[in-house]
Formats: C-alpha cells, structure tokens, sequence
C-alpha cells in the first residue's frame, strides 16, 4: 500500500492561476526563486489535510488577487489501496468547502484518508517561542494517529471561548458553567490523553532507528505538578477555580495551558538551547520519527511537505535526509531556491521548475537536474 498524490490541480490559488501536475509517487523536488510560489504549491497539498495548513491562513488570504474569485485545489489520492479525488475550494468571504469522490465532506474526513506531515522555515524557532506553537506541533503530529483528536481540540478550544466569555462579562452564576465545564473536561480529558500517546509513539520509533538526526526526548509539561488531566479531575478544577478564572477573566487550567519540551538525548542538552542548525536536525528527527510510526500503524508513509528544508544542513546531513526519506518511501514534497540543492535525489525524484512572470506563477515537470 501507498499514500501519495497522484495529480494536483490549482485554480486561482494565491500566485498561481492554474496549474496541473501529475506524481508517480517518488519524491518531488521543487525549485525556483524566491517568490516564485514553491511554497504556494506545497500548501495547496496541506489542505488535503483537516485545519488551515501549513501557513495557517484564512481562506481569503489564499486567494489569487487581483482577480478574487476564489479558489479551487482538485487532487488525486492513492490512499492505502484505494483511489479517491478530492476538491477543496473556497469563494470570496465565505468558509473553506470540502468533496471527497463527489460528496460534500467534513475536514475531519480528510484526515481519514490523507496524512500529511509537514516542516516550513516558520517552525525553526520552535524550541524557543511560545507554547503555542509546540501544542499546535504536537497536536498535530497526535492528529496523523488519530485524526479525531483535531474534533477533540475543536470542542475544547470552542467550549473554553464560551466559558472565557461567561468569565469576562463577570457572570457569577453557577448555572451558566456546568454544561460548558462538562464538555471542556470530556475533550479535554481526551486532547491530554491523545498528546501522551503521541509522544509515546515518536519515542517508540526513535529507538534503534539508524538515522543521521538526533533523538529527542519528549515530555508534555504541564504549570502545576497536580495539574488535572482525567475528565473528574478537570471538571473539578473548572468549578473550584472560577473564583480565580473570573479574577483573571481567563481560565487557568486545562490542556491549553501544556508544553512540548525535548531534550537532545545523546547530549542531555534541551532543545530550546541547541543551536538553529541542531533546533533544525531536532524538528528533522521527530518528522522522521512521525513518518516512520505512521509507516508501521498504517502501511504506508505519510506525505511529507519539507518546505526549504535545506536551510542549516550541511551537505552530508542534506544527503542523509534524502536517502532517509527514499528509504521510508515516503512521497516528499522539498522546496528550494536551487534544483542543485537535490542533486542527491537524481533519478530518485521528480523535478518541477517553478517560476513567476507578471505576478503569475507557472509551475512544469523537467528532468531530473544532473550535475554533468
């Protein structure tokens, strides 16, 4: 079994007007200058995946300007022995719609069918800015081994708005809270559980791995040693500390609240002061950690999307990355300013030119480049 697009359509997608591409599965090197739309590409395919993708961008900000009619990403899936299509799109103003083989469907059904993994030069700082950023890493890597963990983050995040809300407006009474209290503990509960397991699991498939990136340690901390994590415990919490929560018109307490935090294991030295090249082979790491887990539950590698993943490798490590990916089978999608910085990839890969004119982005299949 496989997962790996097959065919990737663009309609009206930020720098691109249109665009078509067929896969045969290999990874695919993606070059040009920058700002040429490499990146644009790669997001298009991150949208075969529930949530906003890997820029995080609201659906109008996608949309190729000046002409503002919405755009559209039609992709063929080869999905663990079956073939599906999928279309995504989204008209000016309006929320992001999706079809999986011609029927209306919810986010949350493409992360049934598609896993996609990604690295984009934005997680770089990772280790060493807000918690934020490592709850969304880790929920997401928790989501490609369960996608209904993204339905459990989205019942917390929602109940929690409603209760800041009660909070903020100085509602004391007691009635207003029990129902959201109840559903922030049941998702919460199961968002804490998720994380846990994850991280488990990318343990699990650092040790004996034989890979050129270090092993990271993982922990999820949480602000108080006690903190409350099972349903009865949460629930107990939110209602025993409202008193505080209205004080500081927030709640104080839940899985919002987490942190991811690694370690370098074979150095004992934490990520957050690593350097950027060493921050870097961390991310790397538990990428590969991830594909790998995924490979052996599933049968098949997720999608990888490596946006400018070059940047703070040196060449040995660069080439060790790609015999790793080659080895796991993984479709890979990598961007680059230069189609040299994939000469590794020769005759393992498929090359796409990409380049702009006029404010339009043209993207088109050549040969795999050859240093001779």
């Amino acid at each position: 079994m496989r997962l790996a697009v097959t065919a990737l359509s663009l309609s009206h997608f930020r720098s691109h007007r249109r665009a078509t591409l067929a896969f045969d599965g290999r990874p695919v090197a993606i070059f040009g200058a920058n700002g040429a739309g490499k990146t644009n590409l790669i997001e298009a395919v991150s949208l075969l995946s529930p949530g906003r993708g890997l820029r995080r961008a609201a659906s109008d900000d996608m949309i190729r300007r000046p002409e503002a009619l919405g755009w559209k990403v039609a992709a063929a899936l080869a999905s663990f022995g079956q073939a599906h299509e999928v279309d995504t799109w989204a008209e000016p103003g309006g929320a992001r719609q999706v079809r999986i083989d011609g029927k209306a469907a919810t986010q949350i059904a493409l992360g049934r069918i598609a896993r996609v993994l990604w690295l984009v030069p934005a997680m770089d700082r990772l280790w060493i800015e807000g918690a934020d950023g490592r709850r969304r890493f880790l929920d997401r890597a928790t989501m490609s081994f369960d996608p209904g963990h993204a339905e459990a983050v989205l019942d917390y995040d929602k109940a929690m708005r409603e209760r800041n809300r009660l909070l903020k407006d100085m509602v004391r009474d007691a009635h207003w809270y029990g129902a959201i209290e109840a559903q922030m503990a049941r998702a919460g509960a199961l968002v804490h559980a998720g994380r846990v397991a994850a991280i488990a699991r990318l343990m699990a498939a650092q040790e004996g791995a034989q890979t050129a990136f270090p092993a990271a340690a993982l922990a999820l901390l949480e602000p108080e040693a006690d903190a409350p994590v099972t349903e009865e415990a949460l629930r107990g919490a939110l209602s025993e500390g409202r008193a505080r929560d209205l004080a500081a018109g927030r709640t104080l307490c839940g899985p919002h609240r987490s942190d991811l935090v690694a370690v370098w294991a074979a150095k004992g030295v934490a990520a957050r002061d690593a350097s950027t090249g060493e921050q870097k082979a961390l991310l790397i790491s538990l990428i590969l950690a991830n594909a790998r887990a995924l490979a052996e539950e599933t049968g098949a590698p997720p999608i990888l999307l490596l946006d400018e993943v070059a940047a703070h490798l040196d060449t040995g490590r660069r080439a060790a990355l790609y015999d790793e990916i080659c080895a796991l089978g993984a479709q890979a999608f990598m961007t680059g300013t230069g189609a040299e910085l994939f000469a590794g990839l020769a005759g393992r890969a498929q090359f796409v030119d990409v380049s702009e004119a006029a404010g339009v982005s043209a993207a088109r299949e050549v040969e795999a480049w050859n240093a001779d």
